[in-house]
């Protein structure tokens, strides 16, 4: 068994990735992590030429050296071949002078599909006989319909979804109430993203809790904490690169930038591993909204989440404590557990922590972070789509709006734009900013929209309205550990 993965809060944890995928989250509330990335070194001169499924299959394989080849090639297949719109994956669309790597060609229309696929296929195959699993998950919108999606019907698994209560847009919400399938559940919380996520820990942390679970019954992550979720967002990566080389808009071993709307650091974290494994990066431009807490770490060195909480235009993105910032962490800091244990349990008790200067330069040699407000997103989605005939999605926006800034320094470097959902999931600020209306239906607003825009709406998107609404749970945040171990009886203890 290879014990590649260790805790980034204390190095006496080692672990399979298979284990590591199965349990989601470190017993000492740290994250797994690979060490010393930089090893895994990728021949891009190998890679050239291949599809995205071909990428794939060399990414995971040296990220999961405990999965074998077939096993594998198996995950990719049953992840990617049929479930997408595009034979391409992640297309990249030039415009005017930028390049779109659009995500959101999966089933749920988001960035998010493009782990959340894959990772069952992963879990699949970590599963003993008389394992059962059940699925937590905290989501500011996307994450929740991806994991529903990925997971639905899976043996040997259930999965249950937390949001926050009119904390989603109105899409992701019926996306998520019409799901169906023998073993999903979602409930709404009384409460913002950041509950629902520092709730879902606690449960994962809560020892009396895995006690009454019993040996077989255990609980996992679909979020980005998990790497199974994380490790296949490298490939989009590696396959950007690949084709702009391809387009000849590069030559192979140019640098480029990356420009990554940002919540929960997950997707640009994904990047951080491609560029740590040998694609040639300049700089990851990270941009927040208007909950800017990223932003402000980047100017002070000090990551505080006591600041008021604000609901944007780009909801995904209203997020305070960004999980996978710790993972960065851990690498900035040569791997330093203690010192991340140390700025992890400040964070707990006092709500920030402070950086050393060296490590925030290291930081910063690798990303700049901006951000956008309301104002700024609903222009950017007026001003390309008038300018360059290209819709985006307001989380888009955001990146554009950042990486605009940072190409007054940097103009030079091509620069690959992460394109993170579909325009017609967050239909109710796309019309207001191009069509300069408001709807109090977002059906209609889709529908104008598609009128004006004359661009098709993702089939699931157009469907969701027709659908029977399956779940309609709202609970407080305080009852999310009953309801877990309500939903684990339901699901597992009936057919033990």
């Amino acid at each position: 068994m290879n014990n590649n993965y260790t805790s980034t809060r204390s190095q006496k944890i080692q672990i399979s990735a298979k284990e590591a995928i199965k349990k989601g989250f470190a017993d000492d509330g740290g994250l797994f992590v690979y060490p010393e990335l930089s090893n895994l070194k990728i021949n891009l001169e190998a890679m050239k030429g291949l599809n995205y499924q071909e990428i794939a299959q060399i990414v995971l394989e040296k990220l999961l050296p405990d999965f074998s080849a077939a096993e594998i090639q198996a995950s990719i297949e049953n992840a990617y071949d049929h479930s997408f719109d595009t034979a391409k994956i992640t297309p990249l669309v030039s415009v005017n002078n930028f390049h779109v790597l659009e995500l959101f060609h999966g089933p749920t229309s988001a960035f998010k599909d493009i782990g959340l696929q894959m990772l069952p296929q992963l879990m699949k195959r970590v599963l003993k006989k008389n394992n059962q699993v059940m699925i937590l998950t905290a989501t500011s919108g996307d994450t929740g319909k991806a994991a529903l999606e990925g997971f639905k019907n899976l043996d040997q698994t259930a999965i249950t979804v937390f949001y926050p209560h009119n904390g989603v847009s109105k899409v992701q919400q019926l996306q998520m109430e019409t799901t169906s399938g023998n073993n999903t559940e979602i409930t709404a919380i009384k409460g913002n993203f950041d509950d629902a996520q520092s709730n879902v820990k606690k449960i994962f942390n809560d020892q009396a809790l895995k006690q009454k679970l019993g040996k077989n019954i255990s609980l996992s992550s679909a979020n980005s904490i998990n790497i199974g979720r994380l490790i296949p967002q490298v490939v989009y990566y590696f396959d950007a690169y690949f084709q702009l080389v391809e387009q000849k808009q590069i030559k192979l071993g140019q640098k480029v930038n990356f420009t990554v709307p940002t919540g929960n650091f997950g997707d640009v974290l994904a990047g951080f591993y491609a560029k740590q494994m040998g694609l040639p990066v300049n700089k990851f431009i990270v941009a927040s909204n208007a909950n800017n807490v990223l932003t402000k770490f980047f100017n002070t060195g000090i990551y505080n989440r006591n600041i008021p909480f604000l609901q944007t235009d780009a909801p995904s993105m209203d997020i305070q404590i960004s999980s996978n910032f710790e993972r960065l962490l851990y690498y900035k800091s040569n791997e330093d557990t203690d010192y991340v244990q140390k700025l992890m349990s400040e964070l707990e008790q006092t709500g920030s922590y402070q950086v050393s200067a060296p490590i925030l330069d290291a930081i910063k040699e690798d990303f700049y972070c901006g951000f956008a407000t309301d104002q700024e997103i609903e222009t950017t989605i007026k001003n390309v789509y008038q300018n360059d005939n290209y819709l985006m999605d307001p989380h888009t926006a955001v990146g554009y709006k950042v990486m605009r800034d940072y190409q007054t320094t940097d103009p030079d470097t091509p620069t690959i734009l992460l394109s993170t959902a579909s325009p017609y999931k967050f239909v109710h600020v796309v019309t207001k900013a191009v069509l300069n209306k408001s709807f109090d239906d977002d059906h209609e607003a889709m529908q104008q929209l598609q009128q004006f825009t004359q661009l098709p709406i993702p089939k699931n998107l157009a469907q969701v309205w027709d659908l029977p609404i399956l779940h309609q749970d709202v609970i407080n945040q305080a009852n999310m550990t009953d309801y877990v171990l309500e939903k684990v009886e339901d699901h597992f203890h009936d057919k033990n």
